[in-house]
């Protein structure tokens, strides 16, 4: 009886320690797996190593020259040499850890039959409309025309000439070094036609320490897809004021041939509206010499926030927002004008700023006030209005005077306001600054990813960055090709899925989700079950043991 008793005991102990291995065999194999696969955060794999080779990349801005020499601009020997190719390359000294080159390649060649009857005309006008007819040229190249040293095409105290295509005109000059003579001066025409320092200064102002190169290159606005322009017209005193303007007219005239030369950069909307009772904000101060009232310089930036209150255009757009203001002083404060820091009245009696737009002040002429009783119906002059709008827009979007080389005849933009060879630097400098957006959210984003490992990447976020990435480097060949059209909408798709990729919701769902939080969640779930199983396998290894070291009995 007592035998039975101990070989059930023995049983039932054997069976216990069966039940213990076999519920921390499946705590341990099939449970923790489990646990772990399912609670995992999930991590797309990403292009870690192709970003961080970003940093490094070399931008090479290839500007194809095509460099056209007529019957005597150079030595008969040297006609004989054409066609051939020169390539000129200089690295663009700015502090930026991406190292930008600058490569005019200089096809030289015969002028064309065509070509030649063309530049035997009477004026400069009249030949580049003629050179214009056969074919367009491609978007960021160049085409230089060497005339005769006594050519009447230009005039005799101007020795080049810059038009609003992407054509120039240079005299050639008979000299055993022609060539090296005329290639210098074609690379000082390019620059002023294509890449400068300062264009390139002006693109990369948010991404330039503040030095002598960026200090006063944060007036053009950033890159975008879209743009919106709103023109506002401001009476403080309708009881004195009757101000009828043509806004739809005057855009339709003078602003949208602009923007519509300019679609390549971006999509653009106009609106307009009229605003009564919208002061500026700051009080004129009264000049007695002039009976006139004034803004001075230092007051013009605390101008711009009260009336942006009032404008409400910024608030649910997606796009930068220029706003351009007229305003029409009341009457207690007629006439304003603007004065500059030296204390002059400006010419234009308009200021604009940095990003935001401009704003202009239309006085009522003092005639009309003797002439009617209250209010006094005002008829604004557009054209002078429009004229200030336009010039403040050019700024505004970087498109600033070009720096010409010496005896350089410059004939100034068409009806549209917009140079063909100005919208080619713009793409340049657009082209720059998208790369140089894209890679920074690149590489804050790895960096970023890299730092906090429970943020969860998803497949399509994922995605966004292999595009971003694959965008940034056929923009950089496109670019080094002198594919400047691809190269500019490669650049937009790269900055457009790099902040897709970084602004992306799902990122935030884990960042405020630690590992301690983890463990206060989990530890009250699987402490009661962990710790029997624990002390069971504790016993089966302590009763083990002491059993290996018992002697065994002999008899």
């Amino acid at each position: 009886m007592a035998a039975a008793g101990a070989a059930a005991t023995d049983l039932e102990v054997v069976r216990g320690k069966r039940a213990a291995l076999f519920f921390a065999a499946v705590a341990i194999v099939l449970g923790l797996p489990l646990w772990w696969k399912t609670t995992e955060t999930y991590r797309a794999p990403l292009p870690y190593s192709q970003i961080s080779g970003l940093n490094a990349l070399q931008l090479r801005l290839m500007v194809p020259v095509t460099v056209v020499f007529t019957r005597d601009s150079v030595p008969l020997d040297d006609q004989e040499k054409l066609p051939f190719t020169v390539v000129h390359e200089r690295e663009i000294p700015l502090k930026y850890k991406m190292k930008i080159k600058c490569r005019f390649q200089k096809a030289y060649r015969r002028a064309l039959d065509h070509e030649e009857e063309a530049l035997s005309l009477g004026s400069v006008q009249e030949a580049e409309t003629m050179l214009a007819e056969p074919q367009e040229q491609s978007e960021g190249s160049l085409t230089v025309y060497v005339i005769s040293e006594h050519s009447p095409l230009l005039p005799q105290d101007m020795m080049s000439y810059i038009g609003p295509k992407r054509t120039a005109v240079m005299r050639g000059i008979m000299h055993r070094e022609a060539f090296n003579i005329i290639g210098r001066r074609i690379i000082q025409v390019a620059q002023a036609m294509s890449l400068t320092e300062d264009v390139l200064a002006a693109a990369l102002a948010d991404h330039l320490p503040e030095d002598k190169w960026s200090s006063d290159k944060r007036r053009p606005l950033k890159s975008s897809l879209g743009y919106e322009i709103t023109f506002s017209l401001l009476n403080p005193d309708p009881k004195s004021h009757d101000v009828h303007w043509d806004i739809e007219g005057a855009v339709q005239r003078y602003v949208q041939p602009f923007l519509n030369a300019l679609s390549a950069a971006g999509n653009f909307s106009v609106d307009s509206q009229i605003l009564y009772y919208a002061m500026l904000g700051v009080n004129p101060r009264f000049d007695p010499a002039s009976s006139s009232y004034y803004l001075a310089s230092h007051s013009l930036p605390h101008v711009i926030n009260p009336v942006e209150s009032r404008l409400g255009s910024s608030a649910a757009s997606l796009y930068p927002v220029l706003n351009f203001l007229l305003y029409v002083p009341e009457l207690a404060h007629s006439p304003l004008y603007i004065q500059d820091k030296d204390g002059a009245p400006v010419a234009t009696n308009a200021f604009h700023s940095p990003r935001w737009g401009g704003i202009m002040v239309y006085n009522v002429d003092p005639k009309a006030y003797n002439a009617s009783k209250l209010p006094v119906r005002v008829e604004v002059d557009m054209v002078r209005v429009m004229e200030v709008f336009l010039a403040q827009l050019r700024l505004l979007f970087g498109i600033a005077q070009p720096q010409l080389p010496p005896k350089c005849l410059f004939s100034g933009p068409k009806s549209e306001g917009l140079m063909t060879w100005e919208l080619d630097r713009l793409l340049w400098a657009r082209s720059v600054e998208n790369l140089a957006t894209a890679t920074t959210t690149l590489t804050s984003l790895a960096q970023l990813l890299g730092k906090i490992s429970n943020i969860v990447i998803k497949d399509d976020v994922a995605s966004e960055v292999y595009r971003a990435v694959a965008a940034v480097q056929k923009a950089a060949e496109e670019l080094a090709s002198g594919h400047l059209a691809s190269a500019f909408v490669a650049s937009q798709e790269a900055v457009t899925s790099s902040e897709r990729a970084f602004f992306d919701p799902s990122l935030l769902h884990l960042l405020y989700f630690p590992d301690d939080q983890k463990f206060a969640i989990y530890i009250p779930l699987f402490l009661p079950m962990a710790v029997p199983i624990l002390l069971s396998l504790v016993k089966i290894f302590l009763e083990t043991r002491k059993s290996w070291k018992k002697p065994e009995k002999i008899d």
